[in-house]
């Protein structure tokens, strides 16, 4: 059975996500940011990433990780593009083209879109959204990403996915990595595909139980 390390409130919510999506049986198991306790070495600390006990899984010490038989995966996008692969259908790529146009969108999305839309995220997280420097923190983050996101809405305009005629991993991985901007509303002003195109993704019914389960969770 699939097994997957992390809690939701966390880059994990991609894979559970995704699990929802293939219909797949998969085993959970919390393990949370050790930067969220104060002591994560106690006795008594919950599971978390410096937890000796996770860190003999991956001792990068790193949320989400997988074990998928003998496989142990970390890096959430690429758990991702994985999954795809193995189980297959409308999800993954039904071609090699498509293979290298959904690792090439993910790629995008990992280098040239999430370190900003993770500052803003986390700047809001720590409570300095409404702090001088945090404001400029997130202005800085959101104009690094401006050319993308034009990018990405050029894209969209003559098609409803970014690769091929349905949702796939590719939607998946770039709409997991744009929700972390979205409390930044005049990113998605004037840039209509785009919007629409992730409020597509985020309608989707496994997208729907995914953030059920992580809303409840403690933050």
């Amino acid at each position: 059975m699939l097994t997957i390390y992390g809690v939701y409130r966390s880059r994990a919510s991609r894979n559970y996500w995704m699990a929802n999506e293939l219909g797949l049986t998969f085993q959970s198991v919390p393990v949370i940011q050790a930067r969220r306790l104060d002591n994560p070495l106690a006795k008594d600390a919950p599971l978390n990433t410096l937890s000796p006990a996770f860190l003999a899984i991956n001792p990068m010490g790193l949320i989400p990780t997988i074990k998928d038989g003998d496989l142990v995966l970390y890096e959430s996008l690429a758990i991702n593009l994985y999954l795809a692969r193995k189980h297959g259908g409308p999800l993954s790529g039904q071609t090699a083209a498509e293979e290298g146009q959904m690792t090439m969108w993910t790629l995008w999305a990992a280098t040239e879109v999430e370190p900003h839309t993770v500052k803003i995220v986390l700047t809001h997280d720590n409570a300095q959204g409404d702090t001088d420097a945090g404001r400029a923190a997130i202005e800085v983050a959101c104009r690094s990403i401006k050319r993308a996101l034009d990018v990405l809405e050029t894209h969209l305009q003559t098609r409803d996915h970014i690769v091929g005629d349905r949702f796939t991993v590719a939607d998946l991985n770039v709409a997991e990595v744009l929700r972390y901007a979205q409390s930044e509303a005049l990113l998605f002003e004037g840039r209509p595909k785009l919007t629409a195109w992730l409020a597509r993704c985020q309608s989707r019914p496994a997208y729907k139980a995914m953030q059920e389960t992580r809303m409840a969770e403690p933050v």
